[in-house]
């Protein structure tokens, strides 16, 4: 199992092989349940049967560790105990012997470098080691005799050499290599935590908590774990070995190559003849083969000429259908424009209209209010002879006062009633026209804040939509601080992202070009606002080049933006120049056009904007007085077709529009100013809505006044015209009685009968007046009610005009559109014919060629040959010939170089042929080896796993304890559950809940265990007994001692600081240290007691 050599029995029969009588003893001892007298005897007994080679006869340290001298410790051939205090040498003597046979320092445990071994003050350290080195598997006897003696030197500097010798002390050898096979003859292994078990060790596998760490114990201690690690060594050696065979199969194709070349050569020498027979029947072959070529070239261009010539069809219905939608949708744009012209025409028209109801109105309310001062002057008439009249009547009814006495009770008490009853009378009808007038009040009051809160509502609902329009803008604005795409929507940033994105992908065959108006400056920006209202929404816009490019853009767009309106995307042919508008462009000297007000980088937006808008036809004029004028003259500019002033007012030949927008959005440059600007007009329009709501809130307290009002008043009247009905009746009872009257009251009534008459008239034409007021009341609110339908009317039809504006800017975006494809569809017509032209040139040229061909053909061979293979080819196997040809002429003297040069590079391709051969063989036999050994391995570890759990079971049951040892290879743990007790009655624990001694004795056994299934030729365990109770240590170091016993043949040496009492024994050797001391560095000798 060792990687240098196996341990195992099993495969190494010849091996230390036990007699079969030693190892059916062994068993017996370890079954064994009786743990007094007769393990004694049986030690005291044992024959002289002893190891014969690799046992440690003695060690000597000098300067080693913090000890000067320790030694020669002469060992015995089974048992030795080591004991003395800390510090009195046994570690140095346990560390000594792993160094010195082999160990790194860091599996010593007590340093990690070697030069700390070194004592402080000195420069070196020396070890001497003597193994035993008799019997049949003694290590070169005839060289180093009975014994070998391994000489150990560290430095100061960490440097370790070593001097192999005989018994004699003659010096052999000096190689680390020599040791190395020493070790392996006799299996030392002092790595193997198994034959040397240092305290550290222990503590790291066997006192570990985790079932990994017994696990890596177990593996370790049984070598199975260098076994794996050599599977894997040779696994990794044999991928090397396969990509050795793989760059070596290269070589062997240049091997086959040269050899392939030299094999040519050597055929080569056959006859120049036949070469030349075959060079001329390959210059036929080769001009037929041209002419086979040159027509089956003609092939494809005569079919692409006849296709072309097909597809000239398609192409110019695609003309006439464009062709005919630029008709039909100019005719359109003409209808539109007719329809605009005939709505402008009817507001101008209604107009005077308008201005004439609207002075009417005003002349009727201005007689209504001169019949208000009427009825207002005789009703206060009618107010001072109401008081004659009850003056005049107080003083007819004194005299009737007087004249009562004559008169009679009943007689006065009529007067007194009809006077009382017509005072009354009096009261009620002037409250019931003052009840009227009010109602009449109430009501105008009601109907004209019902009609301003109208009014209002519209005004206000127009406001919001304003402020709404301004705070996007202003949003828009703040967020373009930083990036001046935000200007154009939010989305436009993650939009071009995409587009760079996608073009870095080559998923554009040219990369789109926009927003429009992200590319473009002003040369002045007074005019922003003239230049947005020309180009409208083409300033959001995109342009591609080909109709792939938009279907991909499109993709984009819809990823990128919500569902709603998305930028629109014309499609045109990018050139590297700007078009040549000089023929076409307005040239004005004082004014330019919008191409000229631009600054324009890239030729690709230039054009566009040219295409879609003719931007060289459009003049720019600050005034729109001066506009008018330019434009609406008797000559106005050739080549121009429309004006726009700074304002935004559009101005042609024959009409003009005003600008709905009042500022720019996206050409503005002074961000800040425009944000400022929006910011105070949201501010002042939000005080106007405030304004608004007040005097709404104003308005509908004022109309819930008048209502309430107007309602008491009505309920009032009614009740005041019952009261004055049952008064006149009660009134015309009394009249009917008769009563004597006096003389003295006649002149009296008589007034009073003239008052009552003026009364009458004046009520009379106080109730004319009053009917008349409320009729011109009727004209003035009929005229102020046709005005506003009048001016709704014009509204209506301003509203209709705009809407028709719309329709008609979409319409000329129409026919640009239109006009653009239909441009597009010429263009490529244009270039197909063109192409169709260049391959009908191309194949008259082709034609030439294959007559000129032909006929040279002919010359070479008359008679045509049919040729397979390609031109190409035979004109590399003819310059292939020549060369060989010139070759072989050169080379016809060396005619044994040739052969030489070709066995030669024949024997390498074979030799090495052979060994890719064998390589190939021996991995695909590894392969099989490795498939097997793997098999093995397995059945080994399942077998070793029960032969340890056997000897485990059987220590455990020495003292009566129970116990499980549970191996599971595939996660790699081992589990080990022990419980002191009796038998089936005990119950199994983890090794964690049993006390130090119950733990270490537990310990013991399984280390016994590991011993009982390796081979080793000594063992080594350093103070095994140190967290034992004396209990358990007497059976623990019985159980050892009967081991021991059963194994003669092998040497077993225990470190332990407590005192050893045993019978005496030929077996057992107590080596006992001097005391450590403290005080002075003396030399420290230990001594040898035999029992």
């Amino acid at each position: 199992m060792s990687k240098r050599k196996s341990s195992s029995a099993n495969e190494n029969p010849t091996k230390r092989v036990r007699p079969q009588q030693e190892e059916e003893e062994e068993d017996k001892n370890v079954a064994d349940d009786d743990q007094d007298d007769p393990l004694m005897k049986q030690v005291q007994c044992a024959g002289e049967v002893v190891g014969d080679a690799g046992i440690v006869e003695s060690i000597t340290l000098k300067n080693f560790m913090c000890h000067s001298l320790l030694g020669p410790f002469t060992f015995g051939s089974n048992v030795n105990f080591v004991v003395g205090n800390n510090g009195s040498g046994k570690s140095a003597i346990l560390t000594a012997l792993i160094v010195a046979l082999g160990g790194n320092a860091q599996a010593t445990n007590r340093g990690s470098s070697l030069r700390g071994f070194v004592k402080e003050g000195e420069s070196s350290a020396d070890v001497s080691i003597i193994l035993r080195n008799k019997g049949r598997d003694a290590y070169k006897p005839e060289v180093y005799g009975p014994a070998i003696i391994v000489d150990l030197r560290i430095t100061r500097e960490g440097l370790r050499t070593y001097k192999l010798r005989s018994k004699s002390g003659q010096l052999v050898s000096t190689k680390k290599e020599e040791l190395l096979s020493i070790l392996d003859n006799f299996n030392i292994q002092v790595n193997n935590p198994v034959s040397v078990l240092t305290q550290e060790m222990s503590k790291y596998f066997l006192h570990s908590k985790g079932e990994g760490d017994k696990y890596k114990f177990f593996m370790k201690a049984t070598q199975l774990e260098q076994m794996r690690e050599d599977f894997v060594y040779i696994k990794t050696t044999k991928h090397v070995t396969e990509d050795k065979v793989e760059q070596h199969s290269e070589c062997l194709k240049d091997l086959k190559r040269k050899y392939q070349e030299k094999e040519d050569r050597y055929k080569s020498l056959a006859s120049l003849d036949e070469m030349h027979t075959k060079l001329e029947e390959l210059q036929k072959q080769m001009a037929w083969a041209l002419v086979t070529e040159m027509e089956k070239e003609l092939e494809p261009i005569k079919e692409k000429l006849r296709s072309d010539r097909q597809s000239t069809q398609k192409y110019d219905e695609k003309v006439d259908e464009w062709k005919n939608k630029v008709q039909e949708a100019e005719k359109k744009y003409k209808q539109i424009q007719e329809q605009l012209e005939r709505i402008t025409q009817q507001v101008q028209e209604l107009q005077p209209k308008c201005a004439e109801l609207k002075a009417e109105a005003q002349r009727r309310n201005t007689h209504l209010k001169s019949s208000e001062v009427t009825v207002h002057r005789c009703k206060a008439n009618l107010r001072d002879l109401e008081k004659d009249k009850v003056q005049l009547s107080s003083r007819i009814n004194d005299l009737k006062l007087s004249i009562s006495q004559t008169t009679g009770a009943e007689s006065q008490a009529r007067t007194e009633r009809k006077e009382q009853i017509q005072a009354e009378l009096e009261n009620l009808r002037h409250q019931i026209s003052t009840l009227g007038q009010q109602i009449d009040q109430y009501q105008h009051a009601c109907n004209r804040a019902k009609e301003e809160q109208g009014k209002m509502r519209r005004e206000q609902g127009v406001l919001q939509k304003s402020i709404e329009a301004n705070g996007r803008n202003l949003q828009t604005m703040e967020s373009s601080r930083s990036n001046r795409l935000r200007r154009f929507g939010e989305h436009m940033p993650t939009l071009l992202n995409a587009i760079q994105e996608a073009h870095r992908k080559g998923q554009f065959r040219h990369k789109p070009r926009g927003p429009l108006g992200y590319l473009i400056s002003l040369k002045d920006p007074e005019l922003a606002l003239a230049i947005e209202v020309c180009l409208k929404g083409q300033l959001q816009a995109f342009t591609c080049d080909n109709h792939e490019d938009e279907r991909v853009l499109q993709g984009l767009m819809a990823k990128v933006f919500p569902a709603g309106r998305r930028p629109t995307i014309i499609t045109s042919q990018f050139l590297p120049k700007i078009h040549d508008t000089r023929k076409k462009a307005v040239n004005h000297p004082e004014y330019p056009s919008v191409l000229q007000a631009l600054e324009i980088e890239d030729p690709v937006v230039a054009n566009c904007l040219i295409d879609q808008r003719g931007i060289e036809s459009i003049l720019l004029i600050k005034n729109r007085t001066e506009a008018r004028r330019v434009m609406q003259g008797r000559n106005p500019p050739q080549n121009c077709v429309q004006a726009f002033s700074k304002e935004g007012d559009q101005i042609f030949n024959n009409r003009n529009y005003t600008a709905e927008q009042t500022r720019a959005n996206y050409l503005t440059g002074d961000v800040e100013e425009e944000i400022r600007h929006l910011q105070r007009e949201m501010e002042n329009q939000k005080g106007q809505a405030n304004r608004f709501q007040q005097q709404m809130r104003k308005l509908d307290e004022d109309i819930k006044q008048n209502e309430g009002l107007l309602r008491r008043a009505l309920i009032e009247q009614k009740t005041t015209k019952d009261k004055a009905m049952k008064l006149e009746l009660e009134l015309t009872d009394l009249q009917n009685v008769e009563e004597p009257q006096s003389e003295d009251l006649k002149p009296l009534d008589e007034d009073l009968q003239e008052i009552v008459s003026k009364i009458s008239s004046k009520r009379a034409e106080y109730e004319e007046a009053r009917v008349q007021m409320a009729d011109l009341k009727a004209s003035y609110e009929k005229a102020e009610r046709e005005y506003k339908q009048h001016k709704d009317q014009i509204n209506n039809i301003a509203e209709e005009a705009d809407s028709i504006k719309e329709e008609l800017s979409k319409a000329d975006q129409e026919v640009m559109k239109f006009k653009h494809h239909k441009k597009h569809y010429d263009e490529k017509r244009s270039t197909h014919l063109r192409n169709i032209q260049t391959l009908e040139a191309n194949l008259e040229s082709k034609e030439k060629e294959l007559q000129t061909s032909v006929s040279k053909a002919t010359e070479i061979s008359p008679e045509r040959l049919e040729v397979r293979r390609t031109a190409r080819s035979l004109d590399s196997e003819i310059n292939r010939l020549k060369v060989k040809m010139s070759t072989q002429q050169e080379q016809q003297g060396d005619r044994e170089e040739v052969v030489r040069q070709y066995h030669e590079a024949l024997e390498n391709y074979k030799n090495l042929a052979q060994q890719m051969k064998n390589l190939n063989t021996f991995i695909k036999s590894l392969d099989s080896v490795m498939n097997h050994r793997l098999q093995v391995y397995a059945e080994l570890r399942r077998f070793l796993s029960a032969r340890c759990k056997y000897y485990f079971d059987s220590m455990l049951a020495q003292r009566g304890y129970t116990g499980s040892m549970t191996f599971d290879h595939k996660n790699e743990t081992l589990s080990i559950t022990v419980q002191p007790g009796q038998g089936n009655k005990a119950h199994l624990s983890d090794m964690r809940t049993l006390s130090g001694g119950e733990r270490s004795f537990s310990t013991v056994c399984f280390v016994l265990s590991l011993w009982a299934i390796t081979e080793a030729p000594f063992r080594c365990l350093d103070e095994f007994d140190v967290y034992m109770d004396m209990v358990n240590r007497r059976i623990s170091m019985d159980m050892m001692l009967k081991v021991a016993a059963g194994q003669l043949y092998r040497q077993f040496i225990f470190f332990t600081p407590q005192t050893i009492n045993l019978p005496m024994s030929k077996i057992i050797r107590i080596l006992r240290m001097k005391d450590p001391d403290r005080g002075q560095n003396n030399t420290q000798r230990g001594q040898d007691e035999d029992q």
